[in-house]
């Protein structure tokens, strides 16, 4: 048996036996069998002697090759030629035959799991292609789109994965940094000079629909991203997966896992405005066998932003172990803990006259901090959690996983937040909060997976519930505090506020959520498949009014369907059309006292999944996603609302994503979207939706140099273009495009690195999202420039 490399490169094994099974563990590889398709490959009863051999991803990091013996341990040896890694294997019984060992004459592989074994063919050996690097701009397969490894080709939603090596070429060291190379999507979100990273995404925004590992994680601010291995987009509605939310797409969190092999790195940067990092990342093995392996990670980061006072500290660390309880059954513990100390808790607002509209006094600075000095405030954000894996046999598996994640926020001091620009078009109006939130989530969720024929119908069967419970600990002593007026030309700043110490908003909300749901992958044909998902959630919320000892329930129950098909009329063309629904709670009543119904996301899309080359992938997508059941005021009652509004996005967009040449790789995206105020008594019908640009682009390409005395040298150029956006549904503002370039130049030999990352090449000025009513703006960050040495 031969496992052939891409390149011919020599894989790292490690191997031991547990009774008649030899097993051999290639390190930092992945399968592919010559489809280009990710399956287990198993062949029984292939020689006299041999029941079994199975080759299995065991993990993105690892390939496990097993060989069973029918009596006794098999003799295998191991060869390294031009082909690849070479497994001689023999029975026991004949292991004394002088003859040296051979390559065993196999069927050749290509056989998805669940499909018929070949006959047996003793005329020329498996050739299956491992993939013995890490460093690809293309990642071919995920999880995030059916809670099973599944190549990307088979899911028939629109799927974007930014892979390692893309987030280590841009140097990024935020979400947003990572998620400007997936198309659609538009930060609405201040960068480095504030503390929350949410987006627009197909037109609607996100405020904290993602995952870790594929374990529900709602919020995307103050946290680390120094654990973070690759970041995946799931486009559209995901209920049916993971229940509330996720209208218009899904960000998974893939974080770095234990290696079986020694791995120590270090690394500085040292960037603009007094941007400071450094970062350790330690794992390996606990013992000889490898069945404990380690991951320590920490970073700490000091930066003062291009804004005013604006400065802060963060501390992140993320410890995991994974531990091999048998040959069948894993178990990972992992969590981290991110404590972020900054003087502007709250982001910085310019005003719109004077920024992106011209103001009689002049242009406002775009440094210029509405806040001024005020006492540091700290945030800490964390998770702890477990992920378990047992295998019966190779067709039924029980996962089950746990984490618990929680965000304390205890802002006693003084959080200033600009409100409006007076008439005079200099005086800034301010007020102020005083309080503190802590959030508290519980998710437990257990599925079991069996894999199974119905004649020549293959099906992967997944069956699951969930459980999770999310509290809200809210206290504020007044959210008016007004606070003395700055000038936005020539600021003194006076941040008097007296607390009175009387909270005059106090509540505690429990919401519970049960989700049961059923999937089932199914395989017609080769070139043929059908994705069908169900699943219903029983969600109740609780809030109690601490300051009248008042408490209101809400309880609704929720449908997710899902229906897609994947049609192959080619091996390298997957034809895709899909049908999803997602939910969200909405809480409040009407004027006749009903309670609302929890609002519906409904998309319908068709696309184009194709392998250009076998390292280079694109995804042509076409979607229609309405958002129903928004509340709008009840013309009849304007002190309540009705849910009679609806929105509607309609739009296309183009990925590519891999290696044009060697060494030449490229990530990029065009998207045009048309989202619009479709039903609303309020809002005009036909207002573009907020900070959702018609057109977007974004690309990002690198070239190494492969052989030569400069071999290792690579650098990296980058465009990103956002189109006019409405600043507000009522449109009275319009933030103007932009478009952005970067670069990078680095240089790679053995364990070294060394990088120059410059962003905002060209010092454009240009704003990213409005505050408030949409009378305040964003500014985006002027040029910078990033050192990194590794």
């Amino acid at each position: 048996m031969i496992l052939e490399t891409a390149q011919g490169e020599k894989l790292q094994v490690t191997n031991r036996s547990e009774g008649n099974n030899f097993i051999a563990d290639i390190s930092n590889a992945q399968l592919r069998l010559p489809s280009g398709e990710a399956f287990t490959f198993r062949s029984q009863k292939p020689s006299s002697g041999i029941t079994e051999i199975t080759v299995i991803n065991v993990d993105i990091n690892t390939v496990r090759v097993t060989v069973v013996g029918e009596n006794a341990l098999p003799n295998v040896e191991l060869f390294d030629d031009d082909a690849g890694l070479v497994f001689g294997i023999t029975a026991a019984a004949t292991a004394q035959n002088p003859t040296p060992p051979l390559p065993l004459p196999l069927p050749r592989g290509g056989e998805g799991e669940g499909s018929e074994q070949p006959t047996v063919q003793q005329d020329e050996p498996i050739e299956l292609v491992v993939t013995g690097e890490q460093d690809s701009y293309r990642v071919p397969d995920t999880s995030v789109g059916t809670r099973i490894d599944t190549p990307l080709r088979d899911i028939p939603q629109s799927i974007q994965v930014v892979p390692q090596q893309v987030l280590r070429d841009r140097q990024a060291r935020s979400i947003t940094d990572g998620l400007e190379n997936v198309s659609g999507i538009t930060p609405i979100s201040p960068g480095s000079a504030g503390s929350r990273d949410n987006f627009s995404i197909r037109g609607f925004e996100n405020y904290g629909n993602s995952l870790v590992n594929g374990i529900p994680d709602d919020i995307l601010s103050d946290s680390g991203f120094v654990n973070v291995e690759r970041l995946e987009v799931l486009k559209g509605p995901a209920s049916v997966l993971y229940g509330e939310g996720a209208l218009a797409g899904t960000i998974n969190f893939v974080t770095k896992q234990p290696l079986r092999d020694p791995f120590y790195e270090i690394s500085a940067t040292i960037g603009s405005f007094n941007d400071y990092q450094g970062t350790i990342d330690l794992t390996g093995p606990l013992n000889d066998s490898k069945t404990a392996l380690y991951r320590f990670i920490a970073g700490y980061r000091s930066a003062e932003t291009f804004v005013d006072f604006n400065e802060f500290t963060k501390l992140s660390i993320a410890p995991s172990l994974s531990l091999s309880l048998g040959q069948n059954t894993d178990l990972v513990l992992e969590g981290d803990v991110n404590r972020m100390e900054r003087n502007n808790q709250q982001p910085n607002g310019l005003p719109a006259v004077g920024t992106v509209l011209p103001n009689p006094n002049g242009e406002v600075r775009r440094s210029f901090n509405s806040v001024g000095p005020v006492e540091d405030k700290v945030t800490v954000v964390g998770r702890v959690g477990y992920r378990f894996e047992h295998r019966f046999n190779e067709n039924l598996r029980l996962r089950n996983a746990f984490r618990y994640r929680f965000y304390d926020s205890d802002e006693r001091g003084v959080t200033i937040i600009p409100t409006s620009l007076a008439a005079d078009n200099r005086t800034l109006n301010r007020r102020a909060i005083i309080g503190s939130q802590f959030y508290d989530n519980y998710y437990l969720d257990t599925n079991l997976l069996g894999e199974f024929s119905t004649g020549s119908i293959g099906h992967q069967l997944l069956f699951g519930f969930s459980l999770s419970r999310n509290t809200s600990d809210l206290s504020f002593e007044n959210n008016i505090f007004s606070v003395a007026p700055v000038d936005i030309f020539d600021p003194v700043y006076d941040n008097t506020v007296v607390p009175t110490g009387i909270p005059n908003f106090s509540s505690f909300t429990t919401r519970d959520t049960l989700g049961i749901y059923l999937q089932d992958q199914i395989t017609l044909a080769e070139n043929l498949k059908l994705l069908l998902g169900g699943r219903v959630d029983f969600f109740e919320e609780r809030t109690t009014n601490r300051l009248v000892g008042e408490e209101t329930s809400q309880s609704d129950t929720a449908f997710s369907p899902r229906v897609g098909i994947v049609y192959q009329p080619i091996q390298p063309i997957s034809l895709y059309a899909s049908f999803a629904r997602s939910f969200t709670p909405t809480i409040g009543i009407s004027a006749t006292g009903e309670a609302f119904q929890p609002e519906r996301g409904t998309q319908y899309e068709i696309g184009i999944k194709a392998d250009i080359t076998d390292r280079l992938f694109a995804n042509l997508a076409f979607y229609d996603l309405t958002r129903s059941n928004v509340t709008t005021t009840d013309p009849d009652n304007p002190n309540f609302s009705v849910q009679t509004g609806e929105q509607n996005s309609q739009g296309i967009e183009l990925d590519i994503n891999g290696e044009i040449l060697p060494g030449w790789n490229i990530i990029g995206g065009y998207a045009y979207n048309d989202a619009r105020v479709t039903k609303d008594n309020t809002i005009p019908e036909g207002n573009r939706l907020f900070s959702a640009p018609e057109h977007s682009f974004n690309l990002w390409t690198t070239y190494r140099i492969q052989k030569g005395d400069l071999q290792g040298l690579g650098f990296g150029l980058g465009f990103y273009y956002v189109g006019e956006r409405a600043a507000d549904l009522a449109n009275t503002l319009e933030l103007p495009s932009y478009f952005r370039t970067d670069a990078a130049i680095f240089y790679e030999r053995e364990q070294f690195r060394a990088a120059l990352n410059f962003r905002n090449l060209f010092d454009v000025e240009y704003y990213t999202s409005r505050f408030g009513s949409g009378t305040l703006v964003a500014p985006g960050e002027p040029f910078t420039v990033q050192g990194t040495i590794s």
